[in-house]
């Protein structure tokens, strides 16, 4: 009777685990794979006045940079008067200007429920007067066109290379 019993409970516990497993997000650091080993010190120049913010239905490591032209929940216009503020599902933690240099410093994969996305995490260039120095670029680029064979490109709309003489 009691072998039934604590079998029952195993087998759930294997199940709860199981089923929790397949949620959970799971990353990892690219930089070394030769598709991606390139893609780490290169610099660009922000095109585009943008946010910093969090998602709040997707816990992540940093906060991500993009504007309202590929993450609908922010404001249109890109203004200080809304770091700080909440909306449903965003909060708006800081604001990047035009002409704001960066660095990307690592290349994560994150896969979750099957599906793999890979993305940038960047470095702010003036880091030691920003409270968010270090966000990721997710939003900012294109997985339109992505493939396999070859890694997703920063949208120009958004920031250009940095050319170094």
């Amino acid at each position: 009777m009691y072998r039934w019993l604590i079998g029952g409970i195993l087998l759930a516990l294997i199940v709860l685990i199981v089923i929790s497993g397949r949620g959970a997000n799971k990353t990892s650091y690219v930089n070394g794979l030769a598709l991606y080993s390139k893609i780490p010190g290169r610099e660009f120049i922000l095109e585009r006045d943008c946010y910093i913010f969090k998602r709040k239905d997707a816990d992540s490591d940093w906060p991500y940079i993009a504007s309202h032209a590929t993450v609908a929940d922010l404001p249109a216009d890109v203004d200080a008067k809304y770091v700080g503020t909440d909306n449903p599902k965003v909060r708006v933690l800081d604001i990047v200007t035009v002409g704001t240099q960066f660095r990307i410093v690592s290349v994560r994969r994150d896969e979750k429920a099957g599906k793999s996305t890979i993305t940038y995490e960047i470095l702010l260039a003036d880091e030691a007067t920003r409270k968010y120095p270090r966000v990721d670029a997710l939003y900012m680029l294109d997985h339109t066109a992505e493939d396999p064979a070859s890694p997703p490109s920063i949208v120009t709309d958004y920031a250009v290379p940095r050319r170094t003489n």
